[in-house]
């Protein structure tokens, strides 16, 4: 039996920006990317045998499917069809979860993504993080980016993709959010607090059709701004659009935001994907953990922890 343990990371939206409807009526974004160090723990077993392809995934939380509706479980699904995959034989998906599930900080999706990556591991497919993630796009729009990441920072990969240049911590995402482009990051400490309420993706990018948007990001300055290290210049372009739509419909949500805003002075704070999650910046490890606390007691689902760089 073959085993592999990988590290499935969030993410954070530096920035989000609706821009259009393709024909297809998909949305189409610019919006930047950022990995941060809360994760998942995903661990494969696989096991070679003569009888048909089997899947087993197991979870620590029991309100999350086991089959099909999972996406590691799909992830599998859809690796078994690239060129080179065995056909017969046992694959065991344990997660762990640590990430807030419909939280806006792509759980789901970097589950998939490590998936992908483990199986390209054990079966010895030697795809680069390119075809992984053409492979990947397939899932979700935010899978191609959690392979990029996992790519960069996970213990059990950074060393087979070395010097390929698609691992990264970060990106701009444009196009339906799977065309993208690996940019310098951001160095900061963090804070993640999750209301107690779950928002759907497909209600907000609906809605936001009928919002008015008052202010949107200048992607440009943003990423010049993660270029020299200008946290003034950042805070100021971290607008999330998104916002229009969830905060107007979920009060939770828009008390947690205002609320990080008065513990985090000056530091950006900004919702992340669709929501419900609002992230902060914060100086020093220290004041996240602070902020954290006092986070806590509004919201259980809260965390400290950084970017990964």
């Amino acid at each position: 039996m073959k085993n592999i343990h990988l590290k499935a990371y969030g993410k954070i939206n530096l920035s989000l920006d609706v821009c259009g409807l393709t024909d297809g009526g998909f949305h189409l974004v610019e919006m930047v990317m950022q990995q941060i160090l809360l994760c998942d723990e995903v661990d494969l077993k696989w096991k070679e045998t003569e009888e048909p392809f089997t899947i087993q995934l197991k979870t620590n939380k029991a309100f999350l499917p086991t089959d099909e509706k999972n996406l590691a479980y799909k992830a599998a699904l859809l690796m078994k069809e690239v060129k080179g995959a065995p056909q017969s034989g046992s694959l065991e998906i344990n997660i762990k979860k640590r990430i807030p599930v419909a939280a806006g900080l792509a759980g789901g999706s970097s589950n998939g993504a490590a998936v992908i990556h483990g199986l390209n591991q054990l079966w010895g497919l030697n795809l680069s993080v390119k075809e992984l993630c053409e492979t990947g796009a397939a899932l979700g729009s935010d899978v191609p980016f959690c392979i990029m990441g996992q790519a960069a920072e996970n213990p059990n990969l950074k060393d087979f993709f070395e010097g390929d240049s698609l691992a990264c911590h970060c990106a701009l995402a444009t196009g339906t959010g799977t065309d993208l482009k690996p940019v310098k990051g951001l160095k900061s400490h963090l804070v993640l607090t999750k209301p107690p309420i779950s928002v759907s993706t497909a209600e907000v990018y609906k809605g936001i059709d009928n919002e008015v948007i008052p202010e949107r990001p200048d992607t440009e300055k943003l990423l010049s701004a993660l270029e020299k290290n200008d946290r003034e210049t950042l805070v100021k372009n971290m607008i999330n659009v998104l916002e229009n739509y969830t905060l107007k419909r979920y009060s939770i949500v828009n008390y947690s935001k205002e609320k990080m805003r008065s513990l985090c002075g000056k530091n950006g704070v900004l919702m992340s994907g669709s929501g419900p999650t609002v992230f902060g910046l914060c100086d020093s490890v220290s004041r996240a953990q602070e902020i954290c606390e006092i986070m806590q007691e509004e919201n259980r689902e809260s965390f400290w922890t950084r970017t990964t760089y």
